[in-house]
């Protein structure tokens, strides 16, 4: 059975740092195709980033030069750094494998992949 856990979300201050992990069992994650989406209240869950071993990763606009994804194949870990967090990063933070879309109607969504349960950031000012 496919496992994903999510850990690490919490409440922080305008400006502050959250680093989430993301922890698989039963898979093990490829050089590209492993990605945090999020959605935040009243939206549409979406990709804000996917790790790319042999190139360039992919982020939204939205966080680009603030969120850092990385991939500890040891540890079968994926890692969302987040930093100069704003009002609207506040959402509930997904890890996915395989999902290979870029925005969806609600997360998780097994149609599409492997999905963590999600972990809940909220910035406050």
């Amino acid at each position: 059975e496919v496992q994903l856990a999510e850990s690490g979300g919490g409440s922080v201050q305008v400006g502050g740092s959250l680093t989430l992990s993301c922890t698989a069992s039963g898979f093990i994650f490829d050089d590209s195709g492993t990605t945090w989406y999020r959605q935040r209240p009243g939206d549409e869950c979406e990709l804000i980033s996917e790790f790319r071993r042999d190139r360039d990763s992919y982020y939204h606009d939205s966080v680009k030069g603030r969120f850092t994804i990385s991939q500890d194949n040891a540890k079968n870990t994926v890692y969302l750094q987040m930093t100069n967090l704003k009002p609207e990063d506040t959402a509930v933070y997904y890890c996915s494998a395989k999902a290979w879309v870029n925005r969806i109607p609600a997360c998780p969504s097994p149609r599409f992949g492997y999905w963590g349960q999600g972990t809940q950031v909220t910035v406050s000012s």
